[in-house]
């Protein structure tokens, strides 16, 4: 059974619930968004990678039915790669220490 704070499938914690109260924005780094398609609408399901700058795999989410996803990471530079039925899509982001918002838009092939 999936808990209500984990995504169906996959492990990682509901993308679209806060900020947990003990992050220290001034110490840590959050990349967020959400992942919209051609339209403008959220796009709920797609898979969501983080890709260091060497291009190497770091880790994935599943974002919220409200397009919402969400990574800690350390300040650099990082890639956000979305793949969903709707089309793929990648965005190269230079976070900063606190919430760096991200917008990942994707479109079919």
């Amino acid at each position: 059974m999936t808990s209500p704070n984990v995504a169906a499938g996959c492990a990682a914690p509901d993308q679209s619930a806060p900020v947990p109260a003990h992050v220290d924005l001034n110490r840590e780094t959050v990349l967020t968004g959400i992942v919209q398609n051609a339209d403008g609408e959220p796009v709920g399901g797609a898979y969501v990678r983080l890709l260091d700058s060497t291009g190497e795999f770091t880790a994935e989410v599943v974002s919220s039915p409200e397009g919402v996803f969400r990574f800690f990471a350390a300040p650099g530079s990082w890639t956000l790669r979305a793949l969903s039925r709707s089309g793929n899509g990648e965005v190269v982001v230079d976070a900063t220490v606190g919430v760096n918002e991200v917008g990942l838009s994707v479109s079919p092939a």
